[in-house]
């Protein structure tokens, strides 16, 4: 049997709680086993990223409880929860969020920095990503020389650098081209498929969804449906 990687219980964010509260995510249920290629839909304001920033410890629930590898994340310090964050998730967002002044090695590398990893294995640990996204050549360059696509991609290099065993992506497709997002769901599905990384998207991407072997779709901060994919396409094929 797979671990459970996440397990939110009766999770709530509520907004103007004294006066007309709005729920954002009102009183979710949600378990990812390890190796999931899940995303969660649903129309502006449903609730993705409010979902999103608090199963990754970027903000609190006011209610509930979420397990991260068997880690109650609500119970934490702030001090903990980055430390936590630090060494088991894994972030891509929708704005790339790259250091400008920083080579696209060095942003990659910068997780292992400050985990305090010898600079030898962080070489050899960022080489290896760096192949597997295929910009060995654009290590030294930095993000604004770089195309949306290749920005993406370093993105993810970062995400992956500290092997985290789970990665969340909150509209990792919305600012780039067919070409590039396809490429970029090729790495991911690959990386997913091979090392059993499991990863929750935020997205309004048919093609993020289509690749997806299970959809959750949010509808005002609650779970409206939660389905497995059964895949019968073709092997994806590229302009």
């Amino acid at each position: 049997m797979k671990n459970i990687v996440i397990d939110a219980h009766n999770i709530s964010k509520v907004y103007n709680p004294e006066t007309i509260p709005v729920y954002a995510v009102n009183n979710i249920h949600l378990h990812l086993q390890e190796g999931e290629f899940t995303a969660l839909v649903g129309p502006s304001g449903s609730g993705k990223t409010t979902l999103l920033n608090l199963i990754g410890g970027l903000d609190k629930p006011d209610h509930g409880n979420i397990y991260i590898n068997g880690t109650d994340i609500t119970k934490l310090s702030a001090r903990k929860l980055i430390e936590f964050r630090l060494h088991n998730i894994g972030f891509v967002f929708q704005s790339f969020n790259l250091i400008p002044v920083l080579t696209a090695k060095e942003n990659a590398e910068f997780i292992l920095l400050l985990q305090g990893v010898k600079r030898a294995e962080r070489d050899k640990r960022v080489l290896q990503l760096f192949t597997e996204i295929g910009l060995v050549e654009k290590m030294k360059v930095r993000p604004a020389q770089l195309s949306g696509g290749q920005q993406q991609r370093v993105a993810v290099a970062r995400a992956l650098a500290s092997k985290p065993r789970f990665i969340l992506a909150d509209e990792p497709t919305a600012n780039l081209d067919s070409v590039a997002a396809l490429h970029l769901l090729d790495l991911m599905e690959a990386l997913n498929q091979e090392e059993q990384v499991t990863f929750l998207f935020s997205t309004h991407d048919p093609r993020v969804i289509n690749r997806a072997r299970r959809v959750i779709t949010l509808v005002d901060g609650s779970i409206a449906s939660d389905s497995a994919v059964v895949s019968t396409s073709a092997p994806h094929e590229h302009p």
